[in-house]
């Protein structure tokens, strides 16, 4: 009974200590949709390209909201 108590605690310990990671998805999904938009663009998909730079400026936004957030608290 000791160990498992041992193992519990040291990985909640862990779960605790680890911040709050939201970033990687909405930075990552930015710039694709960023890559789409440009290679639309060149292509001549002006609507296409549109609406992917919505999406990516969008998911900017959302970030920055979220990352201002998470330093305040």
């Amino acid at each position: 009974m000791g160990v498992t108590t041992a193992v519990t605690t040291a990985h909640s310990a862990t779960l605790q200590a680890v911040p709050l990671q939201f970033g990687d998805g909405l930075i990552g999904l930015a710039v694709l949709f960023l890559v789409l938009a440009l290679v639309a663009a060149l292509l001549g998909a002006r609507g296409v390209a549109g609406l992917s730079m919505d999406i990516a400026k969008w998911l900017v936004i959302i970030f920055v909201v979220l990352a201002i957030v998470t330093f305040v608290l």
